[in-house]
């Protein structure tokens, strides 16, 4: 059989066409398989009027909600390529990647039409788009996507695209430099899905709550895997830390995925102490190591936390811990998906003793297919079937593995490394310290020191205060030897902080002196 993510859709709507598909919380509106389906193939047929092509690349930049659903199933039919759009980003990131995909088609809502007026002010030093497409409020020099679509057949075209045809570019977050085009094929894709679903306790009928933006894996992932299980998104237009509560109770939600940020914040919300949250069975968190902190005050609400780890690179899947390890190996991220190989090698390629730092290799058939016109990069990151990922980690006897840091923001003090994601977890069991994020600063003496950066939850709390803290938590040479006070943590979508930006906001005394 011939794979096209497209046809998940197209098969879920023959097998329960009135089950819901798609619930959008804001707006309330509901569509049910064979909706959504008939919906997916209007839009697919209103871009093939627009002469989109198989192969040709379609970017989206959209708030979630059923206009992104439809267009991404459409383009899967159609067997163009989707590009999902960062929609924090600015007109000049944008316009690099907008020129770097080649992309000819923009879809957007009018959400993001000062942007989009910016980039079409630009002409082609932005982006080689000729046709620009509106969702929402009409826009001058766009077409209407509304007036579009209700024209548009319902009646199922060609499919265009299969197996190993490219169905997704996904550009990374870009934390270390410009963002790479991760390519992914209708079969890595379709792998991404199988494995999260022989791995996860996804199930047929589950009301899976989407707040992660679906231009990221770690949404788009859950929503494939939703339509292939037979399950139902229920889609928030963005994170809203009271919504999540009311949501998950008025609309049953039985499983989802927050990063540790947005389950921190999500704890502040006075919601939590009226909502019933009976039906939740568990969450799934990951972007950055969950704090044990964090697990053990979810798991006194009855709540099962189960940490992920994932790359856009692997379509999502790494290691997942199960239900049954999430407490007895807090702090791990478990074991490698079923269909995933994981390894944690030496600098040399060799595999680690238990409790020994490595680096943490992915192998398994959802591996991205390239980086988008990035040969060089491709044979660096993929080597005899292995993702390189970057990431350090210790895996024990058992095959647990526990993420410690990327391999760029680890702290090298006086020849010690130092993990920065160690001392965070220490911090964040502060009751005053309400986010954080530790870099590290050059320092002639030590090569270099650590350095915390900290929002508060209690403008009382001092520097002193926190460096005392960690002291009998941390070996000396892993201690704080400074503390910055900031109101945000600058974070990605993912909740990932973005420690260049910190880097550079705070490059202590002896950077600015050189």
């Amino acid at each position: 059989m011939e794979n096209n993510i497209g046809l998940l859709l197209e098969k879920r709507a023959h097998l329960n066409p009135h089950l819901e598909a798609c619930i959008e919380t804001e707006s309330g509106r509901r569509f049910s398989y064979r909706d959504l389906d008939l919906r997916c193939n209007k839009t697919a047929n209103m871009l093939r009027a627009l002469d989109v092509k198989p192969g040709d690349r379609v970017a989206l930049l959209m708030m979630n909600g059923v206009e992104f659903i439809e267009t991404f199933f459409s383009v899967a039919k159609l067997g163009a390529i989707c590009v999902p759009l960062n929609w924090r980003l600015t007109a000049d990131e944008l316009g690099f990647i907008l020129k770097d995909c080649g992309a000819k088609t923009l879809l957007f809502s009018s959400d993001f039409s000062e942007v989009v007026t910016e980039l079409q002010n630009r002409g082609a030093d932005a982006s080689h788009l000729n046709e620009w497409i509106c969702i929402g409020e009409p826009m001058a020099g766009a077409k209407d996507y509304d007036v579009l679509h209700a024209a548009a057949s319902d009646a199922r075209g060609d499919i265009g695209a299969r197996d190993d045809d490219t169905l997704f570019i996904m550009y990374t977050s870009g934390t270390t430099g410009l963002p790479k085009g991760v390519v992914h094929t209708h079969n890595t894709t379709m792998w991404g899905s199988l494995t999260a679903l022989a791995t996860s306790d996804i199930r047929q009928k589950d009301r899976y709550l989407l707040v992660l933006p679906l231009f990221h894996v770690g949404a788009l992932n859950p929503l494939i895997a939703c339509v292939h299980a037979g399950g139902t998104g229920v889609v928030m237009r963005g994170f809203d830390l009271d919504a999540m509560w009311t949501n998950i109770e008025a609309e049953k939600i039985t499983t989802m995925l927050a990063v540790p940020a947005m389950l921190n914040f999500m704890l502040l919300s006075s919601a939590k102490d009226t909502a019933d949250y009976s039906t939740l069975r568990w969450i799934m968190s990951g972007a950055a190591p969950v704090p044990v902190s964090l697990i053990e005050t979810y798991a006194g609400l009855g709540i099962e936390i189960h940490q992920v780890y994932g790359l856009t690179e692997t379509c999502g899947p790494s290691c997942l811990i199960s239900p049954d390890d999430a407490m007895a190996k807090a702090g791990s991220t478990g074991k490698a998906f079923f269909h995933t190989n994981v390894r944690v090698v030496t600098k040399e390629g060799n595999d680690v003793e238990p409790g020994e730092v490595g680096e943490v290799l992915v192998a398994g058939p959802h591996i991205m297919k390239e980086y988008w016109n990035r040969p060089e990069a491709t044979a660096e990151a993929i080597r005899d079937g292995w993702l390189h990922t970057g990431d350090l980690a210790t895996i024990d006897e058992e095959g647990f593995v526990y993420i410690q840091d990327r391999i760029k923001d680890m702290i090298i003090s006086g020849g010690e490394n130092i993990y920065p994601a160690e001392i965070e977890n220490v911090l964040l069991t502060h009751p005053k310290i309400m986010d954080v994020a530790v870099i590290g600063q050059q320092s002639q003496q030590w090569g270099e020191t650590v350095l915390a950066v900290v929002v508060r939850q209690d403008d009382s709390v001092t520097a002193a205060e926190v460096m005392k803290y960690c002291d009998g938590k941390l070996a000396r040479y892993k201690l704080p030897r400074g503390v910055e006070f900031i109101d945000t943590i600058p974070r990605n979508p993912t909740g990932k902080a973005l420690k260049r930006i910190l880097r550079d906001e705070f490059p202590g005394e002896e950077a600015k002196a050189s």
